[in-house]
C-alpha cells in the first residue's frame, strides 16, 4: 500500500470518528423516517395517477359503448328504411367503435392491475413505516435516558469535564489552606521559641517580661482585695468597743452642773 493510500485511509478514519461523536442517532432516526414518508406518499400519488388514469379509461370505454349501441340502432333503421348502404356504414363504424373499445377494456385491465399492485405495496410500505416509526420511538426514548442516566453518573463520579474542573479547584483550595495552616503554626513555634520577635509587643518588652508584669499585677490586685477586706472586717468590731473615760466624766459634769 502506497502512501497517499494509507493518508487517504487515515483521512478517512479521522472523518468518521469526528462524524461519529458530532453525529445524533435520534436526528438520524428522524432522517430516516422523514425518507420513508417521502417515499410512501410517493407510492400513494402513484396509485392516485393509476386509478385516475383508470377512471379515465372507463369514461372514455363507456362513451365508446354508447356510441356502438347508437349506431347498432342506427344500422336497424336504415334496413327498416331500405337504406342497406347506410346501414352497412353505421355497421362499418360499429366495428371500428368495438374495436376501439376492445383496446380500452385491455388497458382498463392493465391499469386495474398496476393499480391493484401499487395499493397493495403501499399498504405493506405503510405497514413498515409504522413498525419503523414506534422502533424509532423506542429507541430515541431509550438513548434519551441512557444518555440522561450518563450525565447524572458523570456527574455523581466526578467523570465529566466540569465535575474535574470541580474538583481541581477544591483540590488546590484545600492544599492551599494546608499550606497556611503549617505556615501559621511554624510561626508560632517560632515566636514561642524566642527565634522570631513578635512585632506587635511594646518596644523594650518580650513575651516573658509580659507574663511577669502580669503575674506581679495579678499579686497587686489580690493585695488590695485582702486590704479592703480587712477594712470592711474592721468596721462593724470598732462600733462594739466601749466609750472613752473622759466623754463618759464631761457628760456627768454637764449634768451636775
Amino acid at each position: 500500500m502506497g502512501l497517499a493510500r494509507r493518508i487517504a485511509d487515515l483521512f478517512r478514519v479521522k472523518a468518521h470518528k469526528a462524524l461519529d461523536q458530532a453525529e445524533d442517532p435520534r436526528e438520524a432516526l428522524d432522517y430516516s423516517y422523514s425518507r420513508q414518508l417521502e417515499l410512501l406518499n410517493k407510492v400513494r400519488r402513484g396509485v392516485a395517477d393509476v386509478a385516475t388514469s383508470r377512471k379515465r379509461v372507463e369514461l372514455q370505454l363507456s362513451q365508446l359503448q354508447r356510441s356502438a349501441g347508437k349506431l347498432e340502432g342506427q344500422a336497424q333503421q336504415a334496413l327498416s328504411a331500405g337504406r342497406e348502404e347506410i346501414a352497412r356504414e353505421a355497421l362499418t363504424r360499429r366495428a371500428a367503435v368495438l374495436s376501439q373499445a376492445d383496446g380500452l377494456e385491455e388497458q382498463q385491465a392493465s391499469l386495474r392491475a398496476e393499480e391493484d399492485r401499487l395499493t397493495l405495496a403501499s399498504r405493506r410500505l405503510q405497514t413498515k413505516v409504522e413498525a419503523f416509526r414506534t422502533r424509532k420511538e423506542t429507541i430515541k426514548a431509550t438513548y434519551t435516558a441512557a444518555e440522561a442516566q450518563t450525565r447524572i453518573s458523570e456527574s455523581v463520579t466526578g467523570i465529566s469535564e466540569e465535575m474535574g474542573d470541580v474538583g481541581l479547584a477544591v483540590q488546590r483550595a484545600e492544599d492551599k489552606t494546608a499550606q497556611l495552616q503549617a505556615r501559621a503554626s511554624a510561626l508560632d513555634e517560632l515566636i514561642a521559641s524566642g527565634a522570631l520577635e513578635d512585632v506587635t509587643l511594646p518596644a523594650g518588652r518580650d513575651d516573658l517580661q509580659i507574663r511577669l508584669d502580669e503575674l506581679t499585677a495579678g499579686r497587686d490586685v489580690d493585695e488590695e482585695l485582702a486590704r479592703l477586706r480587712r477594712q470592711l472586717d474592721a468596721g462593724p468590731a470598732l462600733a462594739a468597743l466601749p466609750a472613752e473615760p473622759a466623754a463618759e466624766e464631761r457628760r456627768g459634769q454637764e449634768g451636775s452642773s
